[in-house]
């Protein structure tokens, strides 16, 4: 392996991670997929798995790479949010993707990510975990998972995507912010993590490679059948201002489509989104 990706990784590793964690040799076994998690680092408490990562793939490690961590000091979301990451509780992961697409359609590795996470939450949990546009997961209309897609470009190129996401696994509703919660509280009971890590890891690697062979209108189906407001009232905060109009699910490239009262509808690429009950 490169020196300077070693460098990187000793450099975080300031303290073993006990073997019923989340760790390499438990994570891989019977793992069985063809890019995401062939190279997998576990790390105890570190400021940001995306960081890391970023380090990384600046260094050259390849695809698929999976960082974890047992908890963040710094775990970022979107829009310049914290991700809150008690230790031990939750899944906080990072995955390093080059996929050789153009910058339009990056976005659409997070729709990809969103499904992956519900239907891995689904089946180990048999909660209706639901997307809510465009990087959260929500049971019982309390978001329990995040995603932040991160980019390096270089002249209007795409050099390669963190894929960061967060997941609220067992942590207990006190440690977490108001309208969040997690699978243990919704549930009424504990999940294991590195089971439920692993079946996320095997999703992911499933709908990456499918997108990567075939495209997108797989993903925005799936993700139209798992969205929690298709077809509902929605609040839309946008920088400049707020719109109200009816969803109308997204488009080919994933902006989220909104029908206005006066008839247009609207294409939206980023913004906060609210249900108006």
């Amino acid at each position: 392996m490169d020196e300077r990706i070693l460098k990187i990784l000793r450099a975080h590793q300031d303290e073993s991670v006990p073997a019923d964690r989340l760790i390499p040799e438990e994570l891989s076994r019977r793992l069985n997929t063809k890019v995401i998690g062939k190279k997998i680092f576990s790390y105890n408490v570190v400021d940001s798995t995306n960081s890391i990562a970023f380090s990384l793939a600046k260094a050259g490690l390849g695809e698929g790479a999976a960082v974890f961590a047992e908890g963040q000091r710094k775990g970022r979301g979107r829009l310049g949010r914290g991700w809150v990451s008690p230790k031990n509780k939750g899944i906080y992961l990072s995955l390093i993707l080059r996929p050789k697409i153009s910058l339009k359609k990056a976005s659409l590795v997070t729709l990809l990510a969103a499904v992956a996470c519900a239907e891995a939450i689904r089946k180990i949990s048999g909660q209706q975990a639901l997307i809510r546009w465009p990087n959260d997961i929500l049971v019982n209309n309390k978001k329990l998972c995040g995603i932040l897609t991160e980019m390096q470009t270089e002249n209007s190129h795409l050099e390669y995507i963190i894929l960061g996401i967060g997941i609220n696994v067992n942590t207990p509703t006190g440690k977490l912010p108001s309208q969040a919660s997690s699978l243990k509280e919704e549930a009424g009971r504990e999940f294991s993590r590195v089971e439920l890590a692993r079946g996320l890891l095997r999703r992911l690697d499933q709908e990456y490679s499918f997108f990567k062979d075939k495209g997108s209108a797989k993903i925005i189906t799936q993700w139209r059948n798992l969205s929690a407001f298709c077809g509902k009232r929605l609040k839309v905060k946008l920088a400049e201002k707020t719109i109200e109009g009816q969803s109308q699910g997204i488009d080919a490239q994933g902006a989220l489509i909104v029908r206005l009262d006066n008839g247009f509808k609207q294409h939206i690429l980023a913004g906060d989104v609210a249900k108006i009950r």
